[in-house]
């Protein structure tokens, strides 16, 4: 009876925690970067905010890559999501560089900066978006998602493909001579549809998925970048 009190209780701390997603701008050509990604593992692994369920991803942008080394996981899409959020937040494009629920930029690697924005952002409001199911079938992830109409406004639904994992051992550049690791590789990120007061989404999805372990991530973000709603699910 007490192992299934605590693991009730346990159940439910993690049930009211708010999702917060962090969004990791890097690059394996960025000597400032490898610090930022053992941040975000280490986000990721001990979930350090109170209240906060810390959905991490590694966005590697491009324009390093003629600076001596090609960031194998590096993609154009990350780098004009990145120019995208300077414009919308009056910031700089850098690198490394953590973008909080879409409201705030920070130093990727200066973990009370990014602690206190986590914090800030879990004290928001967020929308409900559920993973109902996720599966493989073939060289696709099948995602199934449900979200209820919004009260008012209207959101794009993007779902996110990330390797849980990678590791990568870097000869030239800032970083050369480095085995550099990462957390929650993004490798794709789709506008699936979009919902608002007129109605919600209850659909699936296929999208490509590289065959080793992957995470799924769905979020709802407003005209302006604003994370409004996410949820998480691995793919083993």
């Amino acid at each position: 009876m007490k192992f299934a009190l605590l693991l009730f209780t346990a159940t439910l701390a993690h049930a009211q925690r708010v999702p917060v997603l962090a969004e990791l701008f890097t690059s394996e050509g960025c000597s400032s970067c490898p610090p930022a990604d053992q941040l975000l593992q280490r986000l990721d692994q001990i979930q350090p905010v109170a209240g906060a369920q810390i959905l991490v991803l590694g966005e590697h942008v491009d324009y390093w890559n003629q600076l001596g080394w090609r960031d194998p996981f590096s993609s154009h899409q990350f780098t004009l999501r990145e120019q995208q959020y300077s414009r919308v937040l009056g910031g700089e494009v850098y690198t490394p560089q953590l973008v909080v629920d879409g409201r705030e930029q920070v130093l990727g690697n200066d973990p009370a900066a990014v602690q206190s924005s986590i914090a800030r952002a879990a004290a928001a409001p967020k929308h409900p978006v559920r993973i109902v199911a996720v599966k493989r079938e073939n060289a696709e992830a099948v995602v199934t998602v449900s979200i209820a109409a919004l009260s008012k406004g209207h959101a794009d639904v993007w779902l996110a493909i990330a390797d849980d994992s990678a590791r990568s051992s870097v000869t030239r550049g800032e970083n050369a001579g480095r085995a550099l690791s990462h957390v929650a590789v993004a490798r794709s990120l789709t506008k699936i549809g979009t919902v608002g007061k007129s109605g919600g989404m209850e659909k699936s999805i296929g999208v490509p998925v590289n065959t080793g372990p992957s995470r799924v991530i769905i979020f709802l973000s407003d005209s302006g970048g604003l994370v409004t709603g996410a949820d998480l699910a691995r793919l083993p």
